[in-house]
């Protein structure tokens, strides 16, 4: 039995001639919790756009559940599970984390039916459940415009997991973030992947070593190396990649940046 829910097989993305992703070939087990790296212009925007729908492979195919993605719409394809977070939160800033997470948990319901009409029972203990998970029980009704940055990262989180995905993309999510919080949201995780195969895309290394069970490096939109975070962090190559060719007494220096 097949048990990855996520295969990138091939895939080769072109902007006017341009390679953002070159034969790329990836793929997720269910379950699993993977980290991407890479530096800037690796490809790890374009990795995400092409599993949620927002940009079409010039060649390979990717495949969610064994189901082909191709032409299928964005909105169809978050319908079938796939849940992305952005960069930037995402929220309605003057509804409370509670009414952000009662609207997620119904996508056919809108801003006025979430403010006046009873949430089902069923529907309040999800949204209970998910305001303990994200850590904002204590501030489930005031307006999220005064959350801070960390809390309205964690209520997006949250939102996402209402919606019931079986895959979650997670874009940067402690850029910004003070040392707390990013510990805060790396614990959000880490409870989230027990239940759900997440990807993260993220530059804080650090944030990485405290998350991370397997790390994917993107360069020039392709693979470089996978592995745990020692085996990634010790390659020659992904040394290489972020930093420049170290001399051998510059070696030990430079993996320390990269951790």
């Amino acid at each position: 039995m097949n048990n990855k829910i996520l295969e990138i097989e091939n895939l080769t993305v072109s902007f006017d001639g341009f390679k953002a992703l070159n034969n790329l070939n990836f793929s997720l087990d269910a379950g699993e919790l993977r980290v991407i790296i890479g530096p800037n212009g690796a490809g790890k925007t374009t990795f995400l756009d092409i599993i949620t729908g927002k940009v079409q492979p010039t060649e390979g195919r990717v495949l969610f559940k064994g189901r082909n993605l191709r032409r299928i719409a964005e909105h169809k394809i978050a319908r079938l599970g796939i849940g992305r977070k952005f960069q930037t939160p995402r929220v309605y800033l003057n509804l409370t984390p509670r009414e952000n997470l009662e609207l997620s948990c119904n996508r056919n319901k809108n801003v006025l039916a979430t403010l006046f009409s009873k949430t089902p029972t069923s529907e309040q203990k999800t949204v209970k459940g998910l305001l303990e998970t994200i850590g904002l029980d204590l501030k489930a009704d005031i307006p999220a415009q005064l959350l801070s940055h960390g809390e309205k990262q964690r209520l997006e989180i949250g939102m996402l997991v209402a919606q019931s995905p079986d895959l979650l993309l997670v874009d940067e999510p402690v850029a910004g973030l003070t040392d707390e919080e990013t510990a805060q949201t790396g614990d959000l995780l880490l409870a989230l992947a027990e239940s759900h195969s997440i990807i993260v895309i993220e530059h804080d290394m650090e944030f990485v070593r405290q998350i991370a069970r397997k790390v994917t490096v993107l360069h020039q939109g392709s693979v470089l190396c996978e592995g745990n975070i020692e085996e990634v962090q010790n390659d020659p190559r992904v040394i290489e990649v972020y930093l420049g060719q170290p001399t051998e007494a510059e070696a030990h220096p430079v993996q320390e940046e990269l951790v």
